[in-house]
């Protein structure tokens, strides 16, 4: 059984990258959204908000602190993504599901 699973997550991988590497370089020319200046305003504040909190002692704050820096920052990562816009599967994420799908067996 371990070897079909194997196997399997062997051809699954050699399946997801085998076409893009055979494939033919093809020259996109990414279209940039132009961002108003209110947009552009508003991503700067987020950068300085975000340096703002990774400069903070985090030992000092209580636990609901903690939290509601947590959460501020989640809502503003949603907002800038919506701002630049794109999907993103990282590299750590196709990672951890081999080894899920590794580890199931």
């Amino acid at each position: 059984m371990k070897k079909v699973v194997y196997f399997l997550a062997v051809m699954f991988s050699f399946a997801a990258f085998s076409p893009a590497a055979m494939a033919a370089p093809e020259k996109k020319e990414k279209e940039k959204t132009e961002l108003s200046p209110e947009e552009e305003a508003r991503l700067t504040e987020i950068n300085d908000r975000v340096e703002e909190i990774k400069a903070m002692d985090f030992s000092e704050m209580s636990k609901d602190e903690i939290k509601d820096v947590r959460e501020e920052l989640r809502g503003m990562k949603k907002e800038a993504k919506t701002m630049g816009g794109g999907v993103y599967l990282s590299v750590g994420a196709i990672i951890i599901i081999l080894l899920i799908l590794i580890l199931v067996t």
